[in-house]
């Protein structure tokens, strides 16, 4: 299967976001949208919780929404309250050395992927990332050496609060170490539950599961699949997609892997690389964050694509499968 991915180097939104927005706001409308239009929050109600809880974010939605079409239903869907479920599968583990790393697999469908990098300064931040539901992400670093991947956390159902992409976007925005991240998901509502690998420049690294209505909690693992700590709450779940059999060999690597090479090799490797694409449990790119460098490598079985705050818009033409 041959993929493109975009590189896109903007500090605040204009037309290269635009253009994302034009080339994607049709499937997203209709994502947003398929459980039916009462299903989602209104405008008002959407701008009052961005406002309420991620206000540092909201010159930013407002400068989104004058650039689309700047309807009820893009402003409701870029608030991400409330949206569409979000299951991605996904490996994600951390390296505390003096040269801290975290590595991660993101698998889902193909077409639900955007397939962007994103380096940004939307509150005057650098953040580098893999752009999700137009200025969410799905894993990213930040200037001051803050790493944050999600994974689902292996929990059904879903609650009050706000799309996992937005939340991530909202931590590496503000905070600049783990404790800072802590302490930002105790007061944000988030709608499903997710596990949050994080890494920051000191290396603390842990793992913080989050779920609608409950409070946030840390665990001291350096390696998250998609199930809550070391035990799945949901089975069925966790076996279909090998959850534990997953995070039992990251937690294995971790201790014999004598070079970030070879822990980097092993995510293009089963058990951690997947191919049931048309499942939605597939593979797409495995990235590893830098916090030391700055940089985010993506790597596939055939190539390797660096990043870094600064790199130029590009793209890259990958295969995979």
């Amino acid at each position: 299967m041959e993929l493109t991915f975009y590189g896109i180097c903007e500090p605040t939104p204009g037309p290269r976001w635009q253009a994302l927005y034009d080339a994607t706001w049709p499937g997203y409308r209709a994502w947003f949208l398929s459980e039916g239009i009462e299903r989602r929050p209104s405008r008002a109600v959407a701008t009052h919780m961005l406002r309420r809880y991620m206000p540092e974010l909201v010159p930013t939605w407002e400068r989104l929404v004058d650039l689309s079409s700047g309807d009820d239903d893009t402003a409701r869907m870029l608030a991400l309250y409330d949206p569409p479920r979000f299951l991605p599968g996904c490996s994600q583990a951390a390296v505390t050395s003096d040269r801290p790393l975290l590595v991660r697999n993101y698998d889902y469908h193909p077409d639900l992927c955007e397939r962007v990098v994103y380096s940004s300064a939307f509150t005057g931040r650098r953040v580098i990332g893999t752009s999700d539901c137009l200025w969410g992400l799905v894993d990213g670093m930040n200037d001051a050496g803050l790493v944050v991947s999600l994974a689902f956390g292996g929990r059904p159902g879903a609650g009050p609060g706000f799309g996992i992409p937005l939340v991530v976007r909202y931590l590496l925005e503000v905070a600049e170490t783990l404790a800072d991240v802590q302490t930002v998901l105790k007061r944000v509502p988030v709608h499903m539950a997710y596990n949050l690998t994080v890494l920051d420049s000191r290396g603390e690294s842990a793992t913080v599961f989050v779920a609608p209505d409950t409070a946030p909690h840390t665990f001291p693992l350096p390696a998250a699949t998609n199930h809550r700590g070391l035990t799945p709450e949901w089975p069925e779940h966790a076996q279909r997609f090998r959850s534990v059999k997953r995070q039992r060999h990251l937690l294995d690597l971790l201790d014999t892997a004598q070079r970030p090479d070879e822990l980097i090799a092993a995510f293009l490797q089963p058990p951690l690389y997947n191919t049931d694409y048309a499942g939605g449990f597939g593979t797409i790119y495995t990235a590893v964050y830098r916090p030391d460098r700055g940089s985010v490598e993506y790597h596939w079985p055939g190539s390797t694509w660096l990043r870094t705050f600064d790199t130029p818009d590009g793209t890259h033409q990958v295969a995979i499968g």
